[in-house]
């Protein structure tokens, strides 16, 4: 199969590519390597398969970079994980995100329309759901509001795939991500950031009681969900939570880093911020049911894991930066 990754060289993009590579796949990449955070990272993160897939840099707002992926080949299909990220930056920069997410998600499935795709698999996000009284929260729910322009733009991105799905008969599926952590985390996150700053000795911040709880979940999990979803031959239009089924409060995750690192965090405490829900908790039975997906990394055990990546990874004399060597 060939298999185009937008955003391919990104946290959850790099390790799924890998993924399709260990499949047998062909493999095109997008990626316009921009400074949201260090571009040198996601180049660090490519680095290893270089040889082994077809690169396009370039921004997918532009049509004309799309085309030149789509270009002497037939693509079977898209996998779409590239995007503007991140609640609280789409709050400073709302126009900056709906042309990346929408425009750009808006020309891929055109591009895919156009050139006969058979499947085009989108990642959306848990905060599509907002301030959701219901929990665990479950792809049936009524989405009545979102509260960030970032959430928007993953919304809008659903009801998109759902038109081309239903007027151009085009296989898509949404997978809702949940908070996802592991190695090449951007540095931006919570558990990258904070076990930067607790290792440096220096204060973490924390935005509100420590009680909001999030539903944490392991790269190589979210990995294997996509990749199940590259065999989903279900309804034409149809969406899926990912995450780890384990939600864990604030307060606690930040008392695992510490007991990892057998370091005590300083805590800058400050008020919560516009945009944040106050909890995410997946309900995974229908991916469980559909996608045979099964998340093995439960907290406790992918803390460890990550924490083991951050410390060894600059001594080894890979290529790959620590996070606090990003300006």
């Amino acid at each position: 199969m060939k298999i185009l990754v937008t955003g391919g060289a990104g946290f959850i993009g790099s390790h799924t590519v890998e993924a399709c590579l260990k499949q047998g796949h062909e493999m095109i990449v997008i990626d316009d390597f921009n400074n949201y955070y260090s571009p040198q990272i996601k180049r660090h993160n490519i680095a290893p398969v270089l040889n082994q897939i077809e690169l396009v840099e370039g921004d997918i707002r532009d049509p004309e970079i799309i085309a030149n992926a789509f270009a002497n080949t037939q693509i079977d299909t898209i996998i779409h994980l590239a995007a503007r990220a991140g609640v609280r930056p789409s709050i400073d920069d709302p126009e900056l995100y709906l042309s990346t997410n929408n425009s750009g998600t808006y020309h891929l499935l055109e591009a895919a329309r156009k050139n006969k795709v058979k499947k085009f698999l989108f990642a959306s996000s848990s905060s599509v759901y907002g301030v959701n009284e219901k929990v665990p929260f479950a792809e049936s729910d009524l989405i009545a509001s979102t509260i960030s322009p970032y959430a928007a733009t993953k919304l809008f991105g659903e009801q998109l795939c759902s038109n081309y799905a239903h007027v151009h008969n085009l296989r898509t599926v949404c997978l809702r991500f949940f908070t996802v952590y592991g190695p090449r985390q951007r540095p931006d996150l919570a558990i990258s950031k904070f076990t930067r700053l607790i290792s440096e000795n220096q204060p973490i911040d924390r935005y509100g009681d420590g009680t909001t709880g999030r539903d944490y979940t392991y790269v190589d999990d979210i990995v294997q969900g996509i990749m199940a979803a590259l065999d989903y031959e279900g309804p034409m239009f149809d969406i899926f939570n990912l995450g780890g089924s384990e939600p864990i409060l604030l307060k606690d995750l930040i008392a695992a880093i510490e007991t990892t690192l057998g370091k005590k965090a300083t805590i800058n405490e400050l008020p919560e911020q516009p945009g944040d829900v106050p909890r995410t908790s997946a309900d995974i039975s229908k991916a469980r049911e559909l996608l045979g997906y099964n998340p093995q990394t439960p907290l406790s055990k992918g803390i460890p894991k990550f924490i083991e990546w951050y410390q060894k990874t600059p001594a080894t004399g890979e290529p790959y930066p620590k996070p606090a060597s990003v300006a």
